[in-house]
């Protein structure tokens, strides 16, 4: 089977995924907040070394106001170079060392992110997967061409949505604690009762896991693709329709534009896959 072309539809939608990934997450630590005090505030962790290896008690340390700045100024350098890894994308020459080290770089700091919001949700693994996504694709940006990418790319990706729909999906049919921003969005949306909302939800989670088997089903593949990017484009921009509120216009817009940002993968990476098996048949039959 031919190579698809990095001037393709299918690799623009990829790199626009990871742009987006990136920008979103400079939003978030430029603008907003991170949650590093699930780590640096862990004192099971973290008590013995600040205590007896910088000799500082563990009162005074959590709330030092040298710490909060410390915090602060850590935030924005991840967001700098969440920035940087957003704008060099939009560049990315895989010939340049330094272009691959960075995005490199913004994709470790995505993964500890997401191990981050794992450990700030009580260390919940689907917390941690539903973001695997977007820690993964800048990396199969810079690997774009190598020969194991070339032979399992759609697998991986495959499998990667696959991932992200059943996390989303365990917390929507209350495997774990149903989440009060999921239903509030809903509540919102819709203008239902909560007992509307969680029924929604559960049913929407039991389509997560059915499109998670569908995927790799070759006759159900493209209709399962087609319904991943109409669902996870809608639960991305759903974040700004359950959070709008027209008296505070820019300040909802402004405090859940990131929260779109970030999540748009999960549509435009099975909106990728539908035009790399468009773009293949494509090649195949000009051979």
């Amino acid at each position: 089977m031919g190579d698809i072309k990095k001037s393709s539809v299918s690799f623009l939608i990829l790199k626009y995924s990871v742009f987006s990934v990136f920008i979103g997450r400079a939003y978030q630590h430029l603008f907003w907040d991170a949650p590093l005090r699930a780590f640096f505030w862990d004192e099971e962790l973290l008590k013995f070394i600040i205590e007896n290896i910088l000799g500082i008690q563990w009162a005074d340390y959590v709330s030092s106001v040298s710490f909060d700045l410390f915090l602060k100024y850590l935030a924005i350098a991840l967001g700098v170079l969440y920035l940087g890894s957003a704008i060099i994308t939009l560049i990315f020459n895989e010939k340049k060392k330094l272009q691959r080290i960075i995005l490199v770089s913004g994709s470790i700091g995505l993964f500890f992110l997401s191990y981050l919001l794992m450990k700030e949700k009580f260390y919940r693994v689907s917390q941690f997967f539903e973001y695997s996504l977007q820690f993964s694709i800048p990396l199969i940006l810079v690997y774009y061409n190598s020969a194991f990418l070339k032979k399992n790319l759609t697998i991986i990706l495959k499998i990667l949505i696959a991932i992200v729909f059943v996390s989303h999906g365990l917390f929507a049919i209350g495997y774990y604690p149903v989440p009060g921003h999921y239903l509030g969005m809903v509540i919102n949306i819709f203008e239902v009762n909560e007992s509307v909302a969680r029924l929604f939800l559960q049913i929407a989670g039991v389509l997560d896991f059915l499109l998670a088997i569908f995927i790799f089903v070759p006759k159900l593949s493209k209709l399962a693709l087609i319904y991943a990017v109409f669902w996870g484009l809608s639960t991305s921009f759903a974040r700004i329709l359950g959070g709008f509120y027209a008296d505070f216009l820019f300040e909802s817009i402004h405090l859940n534009l990131y929260q779109v940002i970030f999540r748009l993968p999960h549509g435009l990476i099975p909106l990728m896959l539908l035009f790399q098996m468009k773009e293949k048949k494509v090649l195949n039959n000009s051979i």
